[in-house]
């Protein structure tokens, strides 16, 4: 039987951390479930203590990647689960992400979450990084940007360091590709942060492309 850790990376997650790992202590069955607190300044780590079994507390907010990075090296699961912080209630559907990878069906599972329920930005980002997964893999993703996905320990040992910021699902999505290895996308019922028409959701889709686009043009320079 494959052993399954779950990562969760998060940042100043107090209002969430909570929610999203009872539903998963409740519903998604693991051996080992870690939080990585990136350099949270609020009670992240605290809360997360009473319901994980590992909490690992980096110093500095190093970005999403780096945490990963971090969790994934300290786990001892044969298949890795990484899951948001802000999931909530709908981590609860985890099963249906991991069940493909455990079933031998592919190396990689990555969530297609269902659309926003409300319309926010104009989904650049978004047509920016299916455009450049498809350019350079010629695989068309319809979810390039989820977090969500559970893959074989094999695939990460082989592909080494993860990109350390927002960059880091385009950027696994084609070196995974590259190196052979077996992608599905499956439509799972996952909830998030959506984040609306302000200042706070403009900033954050910024950063968000400016971090896409880094990695496209550094994976484009590494196929050449």
């Amino acid at each position: 039987m494959k052993k399954v850790s779950i990562l969760v990376p998060a940042y100043n997650e107090a209002a969430n951390i909570v929610q999203t790992l009872q539903a998963i202590r409740r519903h998604v069955p693991c051996q080992e479930l870690i939080v990585i607190d990136d350099g949270s300044s609020d009670q992240t780590s605290e809360l997360a203590g009473g319901w994980a079994d590992r909490v690992i507390r980096q110093p500095v907010n190093r970005g999403k990647g780096a945490a990963l990075q971090t969790g994934w090296r300290e786990a001892s699961g044969d298949v890795l689960l990484f899951l948001d912080s802000d999931l909530r209630e709908s981590a609860m559907h985890a099963n249906h992400l991991l069940h493909p990878v455990k079933a031998g069906w592919c190396d990689m599972a990555i969530a297609k979450l269902p659309p926003p329920g409300r319309r926010a930005g104009f989904g650049v980002a978004k047509a920016v990084a299916r455009r450049g997964i498809r350019y350079l893999t010629g695989f068309d993703p319809t979810a390039p940007l989820s977090g969500q996905r559970a893959v074989r320990r094999e695939v990460l040992e082989s592909l080494g360091s993860l990109d350390d910021g927002f960059g880091i699902e385009v950027a696994m999505t084609i070196d995974a590709l590259r190196a052979g290895y077996r992608l599905l996308e499956v439509p799972v019922h996952f909830r998030h942060r959506e984040y609306g028409n302000n200042l706070a959701g403009f900033l954050h889709r910024g950063r968000e492309l400016i971090a896409i686009s880094r990695s496209l043009g550094l994976k484009w320079r590494e196929g050449r």
